[in-house]
């Protein structure tokens, strides 16, 4: 990859430069004049995008602006593809994970050739903390395939899972993918869609797993709990059992929280379960982009029909979804901004 500090050969962008065009901009639209702070600014070439590295949150909101405003009129102006403005304390953050991580999967006793590459990557990335890109990364290096199958994919045809058997495929994991199809109320007939398209392009072994869910759907169409829990916990079983009928050691989720110290874990003695986002502190947008290249719809929104179905019969229940969109904001996975998106999603009506 092509990244550079701030000379960048026909441009040249330092932090005097943007300063000046943030507050030109700014004082466009009407924003105070502000003093803001910036740790570092890198351009990559190869994709024409810049990212600046704020000293602090406030700095980052600054540049961003009311809705993004700010940030999208730089862009304009610089003819650019796309502008990254990140905090260096959330880069802290991320390094941290990723340290973690480095050091939770290097202790793991187990010879599989995906694990191997998966610990190269968790390197290459905390070298290149500020600006790491999975597609331009995955088209600049090889990695060996397992020869067996080392894990099992739960595949829901949403963007984490997705991302999830891109990643274990490229990483040589030579991934079997398996769906839990509980019917239509939870997956619906475009998530099978997207399952179809993906497995095919990269050339994955996939099944679907019949599984009666009426329990669940009854008892959350009658106010009795929210779906989203014990959905998630059956889902996990069904697909843990498959990989242990296989003999298949890691079953891959697309678990985006369960970072650092939980990324990799023993479910008995012969499974682990690995949450391949979060073990390489995967947030949402570095997700998109990768899966972006394999044409898959995405879905706006948060959750599966049956959630919304709960949503419109028991409005209270919208409470329980709002806490579980919080925590992956708190966690870094999701931006503010996403976040109020899936949320506001909840009250709009057609």
């Amino acid at each position: 990859m092509n990244y550079n500090k701030c000379d960048t050969g026909e441009k040249l962008y330092d932090e005097k430069f943007i300063l000046d065009e943030v507050n030109k901009i700014r004082a466009e639209i009407g924003h105070d004049e502000v003093n803001i702070y910036i740790e570092e600014i890198y351009f990559n070439k190869d994709t024409d995008e810049l990212w600046i590295i704020t000293e602090d949150r406030p700095d980052k909101s600054a540049i961003i602006g009311k809705g993004g405003w700010v940030v999208g009129k730089l862009k304009e102006k610089l003819g650019l593809e796309s502008i990254h403005v990140e905090s260096y304390g959330d880069f802290l953050n991320k390094q941290h994970k990723l340290k973690l991580s480095k050091r939770t999967v290097g202790n793991l006793d187990l010879d599989l050739v995906g694990l191997d590459n998966l610990r190269k990557v968790i390197d290459d990335k905390l070298d290149n903390i500020y600006s790491f890109n999975y597609e331009n990364y995955l088209n600049s290096h090889e990695f060996e395939e397992s020869e067996k199958t080392e894990a099992v994919v739960a595949l829901s045809g949403g963007v984490d899972s997705s991302f999830s058997l891109i990643l274990a495929k490229r990483l040589g994991f030579n991934p079997i993918a398996v769906t839990v199809d509980p019917g239509t109320i939870i997956l619906p007939n475009q998530y099978k869609i997207n399952i179809k398209n993906l497995t095919e392009s990269l050339n994955v072994h996939h099944e679907y797993l019949t599984a009666d869910y009426n329990e669940i759907i009854n008892e959350s169409l009658s106010g009795k709990l929210h779906p989203c829990g014990r959905c998630s916990k059956n889902t996990g079983e069904i697909a843990k059992q498959y990989a242990k009928d296989n003999e298949i050691p890691i079953i891959i989720f697309g678990d985006m929280l369960a970072t650092g110290t939980q990324c990799i874990n023993k479910q008995d003695d012969s499974l682990y379960r690995l949450n391949l986002p979060a073990s390489l502190s995967t947030g949402k947008q570095e997700i998109k982009s990768l899966i972006r290249k394999y044409s898959l719809r995405e879905f706006k929104g948060f959750g599966c029909p049956l959630l919304y179905e709960v949503h419109k019969k028991y409005p209270h229940m919208k409470k329980y979804s709002i806490q579980r969109i919080l925590r992956e904001t708190r966690s870094q996975a999701l931006e503010p901004g996403e976040a109020l998106d899936l949320i506001w999603s909840f009250y709009k009506t057609k």
